[in-house]
């Protein structure tokens, strides 16, 4: 299981880089998640502990808006989500929530604390890649923000995976 865990991550811009015994290193460290399809990996407001990495399964992120759930994206197998707890510390901005029996692997401070102890190296090309896989997203709502303002719809996220 481990094996195929290091393979999903590898294939991930965020964890391609990393070398494999660093990828090992966070996998043995990490938590399995398992979500029943319905339930929420997190809420929007609730503390933000780690970012996952979705194994298997579909997800939806939403936000609350004048007491509407609003669709923002959707996750399938391989992607990852929840990477700003790892950064800023801050309550989560949104909420996931499968959209079928999701199962993850929970990364926290913890098995970054692991791997800045055992690589420092390595933690700070994860960093690195984390930082960019957020400018990523900035840029994507960057956009969406500014067509919005021009007047244009945006159109529904399409889901992934």
């Amino acid at each position: 299981m481990d094996a195929r865990r290091v393979e999903l991550l590898q294939r991930m811009p965020v964890f391609g880089a990393l070398g494999e015994r660093a990828l090992q290193l966070l996998v043995e460290k990490s938590r399995p998640v398992e979500v029943a399809a319905g339930e929420y990996f997190f809420r929007e407001g609730d503390a933000a502990r780690s970012v996952y990495v979705l194994e298997s399964g579909r997800a939806v992120v939403t936000r609350q808006w004048q007491g509407r759930e609003i669709e923002l994206n959707r996750f399938g197998p391989g992607d990852c989500f929840g990477e700003m707890a790892l950064m800023d510390l801050h309550p989560r901005s949104a909420a996931v929530r499968a959209l079928e029996p999701c199962v993850a692997i929970e990364f926290g401070p913890e098995e970054m604390l692991h791997l800045y102890e055992a690589d420092l190296e390595q933690f700070t090309l994860l960093q690195m890649n984390l930082g960019r896989e957020l400018c990523r997203r900035l840029r994507a709502t960057d956009d969406l923000l500014f067509r919005a303002a021009m007047g244009e719809m945006p159109t529904a996220p399409q889901a992934r995976g």
